[in-house]
């Protein structure tokens, strides 16, 4: 089993920053996708941005949805087995809960949310215009 918890979700205005933490405990070297999805009120669950954990070669590879390519960052530390979403230049329509989540399955990893195994309790981010 893993445990993902999340961290720094908070209220901003537009064009600010923030950086969201996902800290993984238990079998995380059982984990080969990561990745951080999020919802809006009255909306599906949508993925923001996937990192292949696993051995490539040439390093993980990032994937980002077209809504936040060039502005969100997704990153890890190995060794703080914790995860990261940098935000910048927020804007109101990424107002939403993100959640952070993993999977033992294997690259490719997926855009779809039922591919995951594993869900944090998910963080609110508020960006006011």
């Amino acid at each position: 089993q893993v445990q993902l918890v999340e961290s720094g979700g908070g209220s901003v205005q537009a064009g600010g920053s923030l950086r969201l933490s996902c800290a993984a405990s238990g079998y995380t070297n059982s984990i080969y996708c990561m990745a951080w999805f999020r919802q809006a009120p009255g909306k599906e669950r949508e993925g923001v941005a996937i990192l292949y954990t696993g051995y490539t070669g040439g390093g993980s590879r990032p994937a980002y949805a077209d809504s936040v390519k060039g502005r969100f960052t997704i990153s890890r530390d190995n060794a703080k087995n914790t995860l990261y979403l940098q935000m910048n230049s927020l804007k109101p329509e990424d107002t939403a809960i993100y959640y952070c989540t993993a999977t033992p399955r294997s690259f490719p990893c997926s855009w779809r949310s039922d591919f995951y195994n594993y869900w944090g309790q998910g963080t609110q981010v508020t960006v006011s215009s």
